[in-house]
C-alpha cells in the first residue's frame, strides 16, 4: 500500500517554476474528512498572486507555442511515465484529502493519466487540411494555441478532472495556471513536482490555490483567453456569463439529476450492481452518479419487486472506510448536512426510507468524519425535492412508472442535461430510450456512461449541466484549446517552359514537369473543352474532362 503522505503540508503556489507564498500570507486549514482533522494548510491567494501568475505564463507562451506539437507531446509522454511510477503515492494523497477508498482513488489517478496518452496523439489528431480549391488557389487551416489558459477544478476528483484539460491545453501550445479545489490541493501539488521532473518550461505550467477572489482575478484578467470551470450549477453559470461579458472564451460544467430507467426486461442482478456502484461509488460525489431510478412496469411485479429488493441488498453490504470496496465519507460537514436535511425532507414528505444511511454517523461517531451511508428513498410523489435536485451524496430516489412515456417525461422535465441510462435486453427498447431522453450522454445497462477518448465529455446545451462553449475533452478539447486558423493562397503562373507546356516525343506530352495532372494542358493552345465532342473517338475520353486528360491523349493510341 506503501507509507501514508505527511500530515503537515503547507501547499503554497507554483509560479515561474518557483513555490510561491501568497503576497497576503494567509492560508486555509486543509481537512481529512474521515477524521475532521486537519492535514495541512493551502494558500489564499489574491489578485496580486494571480497577476504574477499569469504574467509568468505569458512570458513562456512565445518559445512554448513555437515548439512543434511532436516536441511537446514528447513532455507529455515523459510525464505520463511519471504519473504511472507515483500512482501509488498520488492515490494515497487523494485518500487522505478527499475521502475515497484506494481502488477508486487509483481509478482517479489512471483515468485522468488516459487524458495525458490522448494528448500525446495530438501531432496525429491536430493536423490541418489542405486542398486545391481551384486552378491556382490552395485553401488550408491549422491551430494555433490561444496563450494562457486558466483551469478552475473542483473537490471530488483532485487528479483526473485537472486532467480533463491539462494535457490537452498544454501540447495544443498554451500556457495554463491552474485553480484547484482549497478543499483537495494536495494531488496536485505532487502534480507540480512531476511536471518539473518530466522537464517543463518554467512558468508553461502554473498554479494559484484560494477561493472567490482568486477565481475572479482569474476569469477578469485581461491576459487569460479562455477559462475551464466544472462546479456547481449556479457557480458555472456564474462564471460563463462572467467570461462572455469579457467577449472570453469558456466552457462551464455543471451539476446533473441523472436518471437510470430500468425496463422489465432487464437483467436483474447485473442491473442492481450497475445502479448501486453508480449511485453509491465516490459517496455519490460524480455528476454522472445515478441519482433517480425509474423501474417501469407493475410495482408488485416479480421483476420490479426483485430488482429493488437486490438493489438495497447490494447497497446495505457496504461498510465504511477507504479500503478497497468500502465508501468513504462525503467532502465536509457542509456536504453531510445538505445530504441529510434531502433525506429528512423526503420522510416528512411521506416517502418511504427503505435504507438509512444516516445510521453511518452513529456507526463512525468516534471517527468524526463525514459519513452518510448508502440511502434508498422510495417516492409516491414525483416532485418532491430529492426526486428534482442535486443531492451530490449516496442518496438513490426510486420511483415506480407504469409507462415508458411516463418515464420519458419524467426524465425530460429535470433542468439538468448530464447523463441517462436505459437498462434492457432488447436493442430496439434501448433505441427507443435513447432517441427520447434529454441528455447527451447516455447508456444502455451502464450506469455511469462517460466517454473516453477520443470522444468528449460534456453536458447538453440549453440545461443546468452545461454553460459556455464546446465540450471539454476529447475532440472536443482540441476545438476548444485553439484557433482554427484559415489560409487561401494564390501564386503567379510559373514561366518555366517545361513546366507551362511539358516536353513532346512525337507529338505525345510525356513530361508536364511537376504537373502531373497536366493542368498546363488547359492554358495551352489546343482545343477549348467545349469543342472536344468533334473530335474523334480515339483522341478524347471525355468532354467534361476538367484536368484535361484529353489534351494530354489527344495524339496518343485509342483507350481499349
Amino acid at each position: 500500500m506503501g507509507e501514508a503522505p505527511p500530515t503537515d503540508i503547507t501547499v503554497n503556489n507554483y509560479i515561474a517554476g518557483q513555490i510561491c507564498p501568497p503576497a497576503s500570507e494567509d492560508y486555509l486549514p486543509i481537512l481529512n474528512p474521515s477524521t475532521s482533522l486537519q492535514i495541512g494548510q493551502v494558500a489564499l491567494s489574491s489578485p496580486q498572486d494571480v497577476d504574477t501568475a499569469v504574467s509568468a505564463a505569458q512570458s513562456a507562451f512565445p518559445s512554448w507555442s513555437s515548439l512543434t506539437v511532436k516536441a511537446r507531446a514528447a513532455y507529455m509522454l515523459k510525464f505520463h511515465a511519471l504519473v504511472r511510477e507515483n500512482a501509488q503515492e498520488l492515490a494515497q494523497l487523494i485518500v487522505q484529502e478527499n475521502g475515497k477508498n484506494i481502488t477508486e482513488a487509483l481509478a482517479d489517478v489512471a483515468k485522468g493519466n488516459e487524458t495525458v496518452e490522448y494528448a500525446c496523439s495530438l501531432p496525429q489528431l491536430m493536423q490541418g487540411k489542405i486542398d486545391r480549391v481551384s486552378g491556382q488557389v490552395t485553401c488550408q487551416d491549422r491551430r494555433d494555441a490561444l496563450g494562457v489558459v486558466a483551469s478552475i477544478v473542483p473537490f471530488n476528483f483532485p487528479f483526473m478532472v485537472p486532467f480533463w484539460t491539462l494535457p490537452i491545453a498544454l501540447v495544443t501550445g498554451n500556457c495554463i495556471v491552474l485553480k484547484p479545489s482549497e478543499k483537495v490541493p494536495l494531488t496536485m501539488y505532487k502534480v507540480i513536482e512531476l511536471f518539473e521532473k518530466a522537464g517543463f518550461p518554467k512558468g508553461v505550467i502554473n498554479m494559484v490555490n484560494g477561493t472567490k477572489d482568486c477565481v475572479e482575478a482569474l476569469i477578469d484578467h485581461p491576459n487569460v483567453k479562455a477559462v475551464t470551470f466544472v462546479g456547481s450549477s449556479p457557480v458555472a453559470k456564474i462564471v460563463s456569463d462572467r467570461c462572455h461579458s469579457l467577449n472570453k472564451r469558456c466552457t462551464a460544467l455543471g451539476g446533473a439529476k441523472n436518471h437510470l430507467i430500468a425496463l422489465p426486461d432487464c437483467d436483474v442482478e447485473g442491473t442492481a450492481q450497475d445502479v448501486v456502484v453508480s449511485y453509491a461509488g465516490c459517496a455519490g460525489q460524480r455528476c454522472m452518479a445515478a441519482s433517480v431510478l425509474l423501474i417501469v412496469g407493475d410495482k408488485e411485479g416479480a421483476v420490479q419487486k426483485a430488482l429493488l429488493d437486490k438493489v438495497i441488498e447490494k447497497a446495505a453490504g457496504i461498510k465504511a472506510g477507504t479500503a478497497a470496496g468500502q465508501m468513504g465519507p462525503v467532502i465536509d460537514s457542509q456536504s453531510m448536512a445538505k445530504i441529510l436535511s434531502y433525506i429528512e425532507q423526503s420522510e416528512k414528505d411521506g416517502a418511504k426510507i427503505l435504507l438509512d444511511g444516516r445510521t453511518w454517523m452513529k456507526e463512525m461517531e468516534d471517527n468524526k468524519g463525514n459519513f452518510v451511508g448508502p440511502t434508498v428513498i422510495l417516492h409516491s410523489n414525483k416532485t418532491d425535492k430529492a426526486m428534482c435536485e442535486e443531492i451530490f451524496g449516496p442518496v438513490l430516489s426510486v420511483y415506480h412508472v407504469a409507462t415508458w412515456q411516463e418515464a420519458i417525461e419524467i426524465e425530460n422535465s429535470n433542468p439538468f442535461g448530464n447523463a441517462a441510462a436505459v437498462y434492457t435486453s432488447n436493442g430496439g427498447h434501448a433505441e427507443w430510450f435513447l432517441t427520447r431522453v434529454r441528455a447527451s450522454m447516455l447508456g444502455v445497462n451502464i450506469g455511469i456512461p462517460v466517454p473516453r477518448e477520443p470522444f468528449s465529455f460534456g453536458g447538453l446545451y440549453g440545461t443546468r449541466s452545461k454553460y459556455g462553449d464546446m465540450d471539454i475533452t476529447g475532440d472536443g478539447a482540441i476545438e476548444f484549446f485553439t484557433n482554427r486558423i484559415k489560409i487561401t493562397s494564390k501564386w503567379p503562373n510559373t514561366t518555366v517552359p517545361e513546366y507551362v507546356t511539358g516536353v513532346q516525343e512525337g507529338g505525345v506530352v510525356v513530361n508536364g514537369g511537376t504537373d502531373h495532372a497536366n493542368f498546363a494542358g488547359r492554358i495551352s493552345k489546343r482545343k477549348s473543352a467545349s469543342s472536344l465532342s468533334f473530335l474523334p473517338p480515339n483522341q478524347r475520353r471525355n468532354q467534361y474532362d476538367n484536368s484535361q486528360w484529353v489534351g494530354g491523349l489527344a495524339s496518343a493510341a485509342p483507350m481499349r
